[in-house]
């Protein structure tokens, strides 16, 4: 399994939120989302370990998800295995080895595999205790501690299980799973606490980015049409992760033995509160790792349906085989060659256009007369702007509407500020950095761009086939005109050497 996700690992780091745990591989502040909150803290250790093997951010934490996808898959097997035998089992391990979305968070540097590994161990502890193997309960509640340090979500989505399988616990063993559990959150929560600057500091910076984002859409605050949606996004994204396997469930009817009753309702409760929050809360496509929590428990049925299928058609041995080695091939080519964000193709792609601006966009001028002005952007955004051209000074657009006031991120030398007020610089011109060619998210930011702008100040510069625009820094307080020019000329002299990481009034 590692070859096949070491063949297929990306070389730069692919999305936003990649960018943000490489930085904080430098400097952890979740206040400048380095990395975006809620911190990820014990990720953030993980990739700072492996990096002092590797001397390369992306590749460490690209390893870090290599090694996280082959322990999920030895989890997933011997908790099959258990439920329903080996034959069951080598189906599990081989559905979650073709699985495009799985394969795809096995080769770039993101939490999500990780998670998925996770939720597989908890599960295979949890289902222990579940069968009255108290032992296992104290490792259980250390376990979905650190995994709350990866991503404090598990904590959320898993906890219901545990508590589920400690309900027949004596009461002693089940007080003494609690405190471990607690005892392995704090381990890492206080330290990360510090790192942040304090509570105050950390819990602003966390209500800020849910205010931004996530809280406009569940169904409180929305049309339920929004939960539609969603529901529709999660059975899609159930397509892409097992791609011609997602028929499976088909193959139920073939079964000869019924699971039993308690397996069934386990199952039940590993799922539902994350499926709930995904259709009720927040999720969008360009997220599909948040449903890799789910895709132990998903293997394992499907592994045991396969299993069920495969010892009870009809069909001659010869033609099995086929169809198993066929439903590879086609999940192989839809990780390696769909247009979906998540496949190889598409990371080659990305790659290469990030490579051509970055070459490029240096012949418009130098950092000392040049900045760049970047969006939020998934892809090819302020984060990639500033990680690959660490010379320039990056200002982000638009102006983040945060708790503490209207602040912008500014990045040098990948290190980031939150400001109050734009900087003052001895830069002439600002050259917007592009958004990937095949979307219409850039059309529509240059829009908003010449409607903040004189009519003539904008001119666009073809270099290797990328269009550059470029403008007078003179009109940058027009595109941020709740801000003011900062009186300090300098805070970010040509060489920009000293970078204020955050407001200090503000915190």
């Amino acid at each position: 399994m590692a070859i096949t996700r070491f063949l297929f690992r990306s070389h730069s780091l692919y999305d936003v939120d990649s960018v943000n745990f490489a930085l904080a591989m430098q400097r952890f502040d979740p206040r400048v989302h380095q990395p975006h909150p809620p911190g990820y803290f014990l990720y953030i250790c993980a990739g700072r370990l492996f990096n002092l093997l590797f001397h390369d951010a992306n590749l460490a934490l690209v390893v870090l998800s290599i090694v996280a996808s082959c322990a999920a898959v030895t989890v997933i097997y011997v908790l099959a295995r258990d439920w329903f035998g080996p034959s069951a089992a080598v189906f599990a391990g081989i559905l979650f080895l073709f699985s495009p979305l799985v394969w795809f968070h096995g080769t770039v540097a993101l939490t999500y595999i990780v998670e998925a590994f996770f939720s597989a161990l908890c599960g295979y502890l949890f289902w222990q205790i579940d069968n009255g193997r108290e032992t296992f309960i104290i490792p259980a509640g250390i376990v979905l501690g650190v995994a709350a340090g990866v991503r404090p979500s598990s904590l959320l989505f898993l906890a219901p299980l545990l508590l589920f399988s400690l309900r027949k616990a004596a009461t002693g063993k089940l007080l003494k799973g609690m405190l471990a559990l607690l005892l392995a959150t704090l381990a890492w929560f206080i330290p990360m606490i510090v790192a942040s600057g304090g509570a105050r500091s950390y819990f602003e910076s966390l209500t800020s980015l849910w205010l931004m984002v996530p809280s406009k859409g569940t169904v409180f605050n929305s049309s339920p049409a929004n939960s539609i949606v969603r529901a529709i996004t999660i059975v899609f994204i159930y397509l892409l992760c097992f791609g011609a396997a997602s028929v499976v469930p088909i193959a139920a009817r073939y079964r000869s033995v019924s699971a039993d009753r308690d397996k069934r309702i386990f199952t039940l409760i590993w799922i539902v509160p994350a499926l709930c929050f995904f259709t009720f809360g927040y999720l969008r496509f360009v997220n599909s790792g948040y449903l890799l929590l789910l895709s132990a428990p998903a293997c394992i049925w499907l592994g045991y349906w396969a299993d069920q299928w495969y010892q009870n058609a009809r069909w001659s041995k010869p033609l099995k085989m086929a169809m198993i080695v066929l439903c590879a091939l086609i999940n192989t080519a839809i990780f390696v060659a769909s247009p979906f964000y998540c496949s190889y193709r598409s990371v080659r792609q990305f790659e290469a256009e990030l490579e051509s601006v970055r070459t490029s966009l240096p012949r418009l001028g130098t950092p000392g007369n040049t900045l760049i002005v970047a969006f939020d952007s998934h892809f090819l955004g302020y984060r990639h702007a500033a990680y690959y051209l660490p010379d320039y000074l990056t200002i982000a657009y638009p102006v983040a509407h945060l708790r503490i006031g209207n602040r912008i991120f500014v990045m040098h030398q990948r290190d980031t500020g939150l400001l109050a007020q734009l900087p003052s610089t001895s830069c002439t011109r600002f050259v917007i950095f592009p958004l990937p060619a095949k979307g219409a998210e850039y059309q529509e930011y240059l829009k908003k761009f010449e409607a903040h702008l004189p009519p003539g100040d904008l001119r666009t510069v073809r270099l290797n086939d990328q269009d550059f625009v470029t403008g007078p820094v003179a009109d940058l307080p027009l595109l941020f005109p709740d801000l003011g020019l900062s009186p300090e000329p300098g805070v970010y002299a040509q060489r920009h050497s000293s970078i204020t990481p955050v407001n200090s009034r503000s915190h």
